[in-house]
Protein backbone atom coordinates (compact mmCIF):
# COMPACT_ATOMS: atom_id res chain seq x y z
CA UNK A 1 0.00 0.00 0.00
CA UNK A 2 1.22 3.41 -1.36
CA UNK A 3 1.91 5.96 2.02
CA UNK A 4 -0.71 8.01 1.01
CA UNK A 5 -3.29 5.60 0.54
CA UNK A 6 -2.18 3.72 4.49
CA UNK A 7 -2.60 7.70 5.76
CA UNK A 8 -5.94 7.75 4.53
CA UNK A 9 -6.62 4.50 5.44
CA UNK A 10 -5.57 5.36 9.27
CA UNK A 11 -6.93 8.93 9.03
CA UNK A 12 -10.38 7.19 8.55
CA UNK A 13 -9.91 4.56 11.20
CA UNK A 14 -9.38 7.72 13.82
CA UNK A 15 -12.50 9.54 12.68
CA UNK A 16 -14.34 6.16 12.80
CA UNK A 17 -13.17 5.60 16.53
CA UNK A 18 -10.73 8.32 17.99
CA UNK A 19 -11.25 7.13 21.26
CA UNK A 20 -9.81 3.76 20.38
CA UNK A 21 -7.24 4.30 17.37
CA UNK A 22 -4.32 6.33 17.12
CA UNK A 23 -4.07 9.63 15.39
CA UNK A 24 -1.80 8.83 12.32
CA UNK A 25 1.65 10.66 12.55
CA UNK A 26 2.34 14.15 12.02
CA UNK A 27 -1.17 15.34 12.28
CA UNK A 28 -1.62 17.96 15.19
CA UNK A 29 -3.92 16.66 18.31
CA UNK A 30 -5.56 20.01 18.77
CA UNK A 31 -6.10 20.01 14.57
CA UNK A 32 -7.39 16.40 14.45
CA UNK A 33 -9.91 16.75 17.70
CA UNK A 34 -11.72 19.41 15.90
CA UNK A 35 -11.99 17.28 12.72
CA UNK A 36 -13.50 14.71 14.50
CA UNK A 37 -15.74 16.89 16.38
CA UNK A 38 -16.73 18.80 13.30
CA UNK A 39 -17.63 15.38 11.70
CA UNK A 40 -19.32 13.29 14.53
CA UNK A 41 -21.43 16.47 14.96
CA UNK A 42 -22.19 17.23 11.20
CA UNK A 43 -23.74 13.26 10.98
CA UNK A 44 -25.33 13.64 14.22
CA UNK A 45 -27.07 16.68 13.20
CA UNK A 46 -28.88 14.49 10.20
CA UNK A 47 -29.65 11.70 12.24
CA UNK A 48 -31.13 14.19 15.44
CA UNK A 49 -33.41 15.89 13.45
CA UNK A 50 -34.88 12.95 12.03
CA UNK A 51 -35.99 11.13 14.57
CA UNK A 52 -36.84 13.10 17.39
CA UNK A 53 -39.32 11.25 19.69
CA UNK A 54 -36.23 8.11 19.26
CA UNK A 55 -33.88 10.44 20.66
CA UNK A 56 -36.06 12.26 23.28
CA UNK A 57 -37.42 9.04 24.19
CA UNK A 58 -33.60 7.83 25.26
CA UNK A 59 -32.36 10.62 26.67
CA UNK A 60 -29.54 12.37 25.44
CA UNK A 61 -26.94 10.47 26.90
CA UNK A 62 -27.71 7.03 25.56
CA UNK A 63 -28.83 8.86 22.13
CA UNK A 64 -25.38 9.94 22.03
CA UNK A 65 -23.54 6.90 22.51
CA UNK A 66 -26.09 5.20 19.97
CA UNK A 67 -24.82 7.82 17.20
CA UNK A 68 -21.49 6.87 18.29
CA UNK A 69 -21.51 3.34 17.83
CA UNK A 70 -23.41 4.16 14.23
CA UNK A 71 -21.05 6.53 13.24
CA UNK A 72 -17.84 3.77 14.16
CA UNK A 73 -18.96 0.45 12.87
CA UNK A 74 -21.75 1.20 10.25
CA UNK A 75 -20.29 1.10 6.76
CA UNK A 76 -21.44 4.39 5.09
CA UNK A 77 -21.23 3.86 1.00
CA UNK A 78 -24.23 6.83 0.52
CA UNK A 79 -22.20 9.86 -0.98
CA UNK A 80 -25.86 11.84 -0.22
CA UNK A 81 -26.13 13.55 3.24
CA UNK A 82 -29.92 13.00 3.18
CA UNK A 83 -29.51 9.25 2.65
CA UNK A 84 -28.28 9.19 6.19
CA UNK A 85 -30.96 8.33 8.35
CA UNK A 86 -32.06 5.80 5.79
CA UNK A 87 -28.78 4.01 6.66
CA UNK A 88 -29.09 4.84 10.44
CA UNK A 89 -32.55 2.83 10.34
CA UNK A 90 -30.88 0.09 8.56
CA UNK A 91 -28.02 0.29 11.10
CA UNK A 92 -30.79 -0.42 14.08
CA UNK A 93 -32.21 -2.88 11.70
CA UNK A 94 -29.35 -4.86 11.21
CA UNK A 95 -26.78 -4.51 13.10
CA UNK A 96 -25.58 -6.42 16.16
CA UNK A 97 -25.98 -3.46 18.70
CA UNK A 98 -24.36 -4.13 22.44
CA UNK A 99 -26.49 -1.03 24.10
CA UNK A 100 -29.66 -2.52 25.71
CA UNK A 101 -33.14 -0.72 23.54
CA UNK A 102 -36.47 -0.91 23.66
CA UNK A 103 -37.67 -3.18 21.25
CA UNK A 104 -39.80 -0.84 19.74
CA UNK A 105 -37.19 1.52 18.83
CA UNK A 106 -36.24 0.16 15.14
CA UNK A 107 -39.99 0.45 14.33
CA UNK A 108 -40.30 3.83 15.79
CA UNK A 109 -37.34 4.77 13.61
CA UNK A 110 -38.37 3.60 10.39
CA UNK A 111 -41.38 5.28 11.17
CA UNK A 112 -39.74 8.94 11.49
CA UNK A 113 -37.51 8.18 8.74
CA UNK A 114 -40.72 7.41 6.55
CA UNK A 115 -41.76 11.06 7.10
CA UNK A 116 -38.29 12.31 5.61
CA UNK A 117 -38.40 9.72 2.80
CA UNK A 118 -41.98 10.61 1.69
CA UNK A 119 -41.20 14.55 1.80
CA UNK A 120 -38.23 14.21 -0.57
CA UNK A 121 -39.37 11.34 -2.88
CA UNK A 122 -38.38 12.22 -6.41
CA UNK A 123 -41.26 11.09 -8.33
CA UNK A 124 -43.98 12.67 -10.70
CA UNK A 125 -47.55 11.35 -10.37
CA UNK A 126 -48.18 9.01 -13.75
CA UNK A 127 -50.81 10.19 -15.80
CA UNK A 128 -54.75 9.16 -14.77
CA UNK A 129 -58.46 9.84 -14.87
CA UNK A 130 -58.86 11.69 -11.37
CA UNK A 131 -62.60 10.58 -12.06
CA UNK A 132 -62.44 7.33 -13.66
CA UNK A 133 -64.29 4.20 -12.37
CA UNK A 134 -62.18 2.13 -9.35
CA UNK A 135 -64.17 -0.63 -9.92
CA UNK A 136 -63.86 -1.13 -13.56
CA UNK A 137 -59.93 0.36 -14.10
CA UNK A 138 -56.55 -0.16 -13.41
CA UNK A 139 -56.29 1.51 -10.20
CA UNK A 140 -52.94 4.47 -10.13
CA UNK A 141 -51.93 4.95 -6.72
CA UNK A 142 -49.83 7.83 -5.10
CA UNK A 143 -46.13 6.91 -5.83
CA UNK A 144 -45.01 9.96 -2.95
CA UNK A 145 -46.22 6.59 -0.61
CA UNK A 146 -44.36 4.03 1.81
CA UNK A 147 -46.91 1.65 3.57
CA UNK A 148 -45.66 1.08 7.04
CA UNK A 149 -46.18 -2.44 8.78
CA UNK A 150 -45.53 -3.12 12.27
CA UNK A 151 -45.85 -4.85 15.26
CA UNK A 152 -45.56 -1.82 17.31
CA UNK A 153 -48.86 0.95 17.43
CA UNK A 154 -45.39 3.25 16.44
CA UNK A 155 -47.63 6.54 16.15
CA UNK A 156 -48.98 6.36 19.47
CA UNK A 157 -45.49 5.85 20.70
CA UNK A 158 -44.26 9.31 22.63
CA UNK A 159 -43.28 10.81 25.85
CA UNK A 160 -46.43 9.92 28.01
CA UNK A 161 -46.88 6.29 26.29
CA UNK A 162 -44.73 3.57 25.13
CA UNK A 163 -46.33 -0.01 24.38
CA UNK A 164 -45.49 -2.96 26.76
CA UNK A 165 -46.54 -5.62 24.10
CA UNK A 166 -46.70 -5.99 20.50
CA UNK A 167 -50.10 -4.84 18.27
CA UNK A 168 -49.80 -5.12 14.65
CA UNK A 169 -50.01 -1.63 12.93
CA UNK A 170 -50.36 -0.38 9.33
CA UNK A 171 -49.90 2.73 8.48
CA UNK A 172 -49.69 4.90 5.19
CA UNK A 173 -47.20 7.93 4.99
CA UNK A 174 -48.10 9.64 1.79
CA UNK A 175 -47.67 13.30 0.01
CA UNK A 176 -50.45 14.91 -0.81
CA UNK A 177 -51.86 17.64 -3.47
CA UNK A 178 -50.58 20.35 -1.86
CA UNK A 179 -47.04 19.12 -0.80
CA UNK A 180 -47.82 17.71 2.72
CA UNK A 181 -46.98 14.83 4.17
CA UNK A 182 -49.90 13.03 5.69
CA UNK A 183 -50.24 9.70 8.09
CA UNK A 184 -53.19 7.69 7.58
CA UNK A 185 -54.09 4.38 10.14
CA UNK A 186 -55.22 1.63 8.36
CA UNK A 187 -56.16 -2.13 8.95
CA UNK A 188 -55.07 -5.45 7.93
CA UNK A 189 -57.61 -5.42 5.04
CA UNK A 190 -56.39 -2.08 3.37
CA UNK A 191 -53.15 -3.17 3.82
CA UNK A 192 -54.07 -6.32 1.44
CA UNK A 193 -55.76 -3.99 -1.07
CA UNK A 194 -52.87 -1.27 -1.17
CA UNK A 195 -50.74 -4.36 -1.72
CA UNK A 196 -52.88 -5.90 -4.20
CA UNK A 197 -53.28 -2.62 -6.13
CA UNK A 198 -50.03 -2.31 -6.64
CA UNK A 199 -50.12 -4.79 -9.29
CA UNK A 200 -51.98 -2.45 -11.41
CA UNK A 201 -55.37 -4.00 -11.16
CA UNK A 202 -59.01 -3.13 -10.97
CA UNK A 203 -61.01 -2.66 -7.90
CA UNK A 204 -63.25 -5.30 -9.06
CA UNK A 205 -60.41 -7.62 -9.51
CA UNK A 206 -58.31 -6.99 -5.85
CA UNK A 207 -61.66 -7.56 -3.99
CA UNK A 208 -62.68 -10.58 -5.72
CA UNK A 209 -59.19 -12.09 -4.66
CA UNK A 210 -59.70 -10.18 -1.48
CA UNK A 211 -62.95 -12.65 -1.18
CA UNK A 212 -61.15 -15.61 -2.30
CA UNK A 213 -58.63 -15.38 0.44
CA UNK A 214 -60.90 -14.61 3.58
CA UNK A 215 -63.14 -16.86 1.95
CA UNK A 216 -65.69 -14.64 2.26
CA UNK A 217 -69.26 -16.03 2.50
CA UNK A 218 -70.78 -12.94 0.97
CA UNK A 219 -68.31 -11.60 -2.43
CA UNK A 220 -71.04 -9.00 -3.32
CA UNK A 221 -71.10 -7.31 0.23
CA UNK A 222 -67.27 -7.50 0.04
CA UNK A 223 -67.18 -5.88 -3.15
CA UNK A 224 -69.31 -3.34 -2.61
CA UNK A 225 -67.70 -2.32 0.64
CA UNK A 226 -64.60 -1.81 -1.38
CA UNK A 227 -66.04 0.67 -3.86
CA UNK A 228 -66.68 2.97 -0.63
CA UNK A 229 -62.69 1.90 0.44
CA UNK A 230 -61.55 3.17 -2.86
CA UNK A 231 -63.13 6.00 -3.15
CA UNK A 232 -62.40 7.07 0.73
CA UNK A 233 -58.62 6.23 -0.10
CA UNK A 234 -59.22 8.45 -3.50
CA UNK A 235 -60.49 11.37 -1.13
CA UNK A 236 -57.53 11.04 0.73
CA UNK A 237 -54.99 11.19 -1.80
CA UNK A 238 -53.31 7.39 -1.06
CA UNK A 239 -54.92 6.48 -4.69
CA UNK A 240 -54.90 9.46 -7.69
CA UNK A 241 -57.54 7.49 -9.92
CA UNK A 242 -57.25 4.96 -12.87
CA UNK A 243 -55.44 4.72 -15.57
CA UNK A 244 -56.43 6.30 -18.49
Amino acid sequence: MLAFQQFQHDLARHLRDPHHTRRPAGVPARRMAVYNELLFNNICGFVDSCFPVCRQLLGDGRWRRLCRTFYRDWPLHTPWFREIPREFVRYLDEAHIAQPLPHWLADLARYEWAELAVDVMDVAAPVHDAQGDLMACAVVLNPARIDVVSPWPVHRIGPTWRPRQSEPTFLVVFRDAQQQVQFSEINAVTARVLALLNESRTGQQVFEQLAREMAHLDPQALVSFGQQLLISLRGQGVILGTKP
